[in-house]
């Protein structure tokens, strides 16, 4: 292999060989500048050890990133968007071809079949009818499936190697959580009007017309909050479940180091125990990305529920 000459300063050259740079880079201009600007001295060596691990997403003409995690520029790509738009077109492929294999209008056939089609009945018989009504149910299925299976995509990735959970970015769950309080608004105003909807928010009540007068306003106060606060943490509990378990992992991996640095002439030991470990937590990260989704959806179709039906 060729050994490209790399430009570190003005008076100094490096001759490296090409695989030495993790992400192909043939010369320092081709460096993100931020980079450059936090190494101005760095060697090869030194480039591949701060960009251990990462991905870098390549940006838009004109975007500049201040580190490898943040950007002054709201167009900014970030890992987490690209991963989002994978989970979106993995469950494309997915459904488009179960959707091929339903219109038939033959009897499930094959665990593919079997197995996503108990899934979407499993959403559809113990979530949004028990929660919403059997009458209204059906209208919201569509939302609450691609709710549940694109929560659950993202949550999987993060057992990807050098990927990630979009879920475990507090904007992402914020979002989602936006899409079901806007559905439960917009679908109130529909059917109670805007002003039945905004004086719906008041449970009913029998008090006397002076009580009314003074209690009611401050409880549709605290209601109007709580329902803010409700898709709040709805957000926020998704994001902490998910940012838990990798927290969890990354301390037995800390740990299993710690331990061998310590005790290096007993790796045979630390090593099982900390392999071990990490496989325990993987599969409880596994369980708990269906969880997850279940319970992400299960409130959406509470909160929902609540929405479009008189308190």
């Amino acid at each position: 292999m060729a050994s490209p000459i790399l430009h570190i300063k003005d008076s100094y050259y490096f001759e490296v060989p090409a695989f030495m740079w993790r992400h192909n880079y043939t010369s320092r201009d081709e460096v993100p500048e931020f980079l450059r600007e936090a190494h101005p001295h760095a060697t090869p060596e030194e480039f591949n050890k701060a960009l251990d691990g990462k991905i870098l997403i390549p940006q838009l003409p004109g975007v500049k990133l201040k580190n490898l995690y943040q950007s002054d520029d709201w167009r900014a790509v970030s890992k987490f968007m690209v991963l989002e738009l994978v989970a979106a077109a993995i469950l494309a492929f997915v459904f488009i071809r179960l959707a091929g294999m339903i219109r038939t209008g033959e009897r499930p056939k094959g665990k593919f079949w079997n197995l996503f089609e108990s899934m979407l009945l499993f959403i559809r018989d113990e979530v949004a009818r028990p929660a919403i009504g059997k009458h209204d149910a059906d209208k919201f299925l569509p939302l609450l499936w691609t709710l549940f299976f694109f929560v659950l995509a993202c949550n999987l990735l993060g057992l990807v190697p050098w990927a990630g959970s979009p879920t475990a970015a507090f904007g992402v769950t914020f979002a989602l959580a936006v899409v079901t309080l806007m559905t439960g608004m917009a679908c109130g105003v529909i059917k109670f009007g805007p002003v039945g909807y905004v004086m719906n928010q008041i449970p009913h009540m029998d008090l006397p017309f002076i009580l009314a007068i003074l209690l009611k306003p401050m409880i549709w106060a605290i209601e109007v909050l709580g329902l803010f606060i409700k898709h709040a943490v709805l957000a926020v509990r998704l994001l902490a479940n998910m940012v838990a378990g990798h927290i969890v992992l990354l301390s037995i991996m800390g740990m299993a180091f710690s331990i061998e640095g310590a005790l290096s002439p007993y790796w045979g030991i630390t090593a099982p125990i900390s392999v071990f470990g990490s496989t325990m937590i993987s599969l409880l990260e596994l369980f708990v990305a269906f969880l997850q989704a279940y319970v992400f959806v299960f409130l959406s179709s509470l909160f929902i529920g609540a929405a479009i039906h008189h308190h």
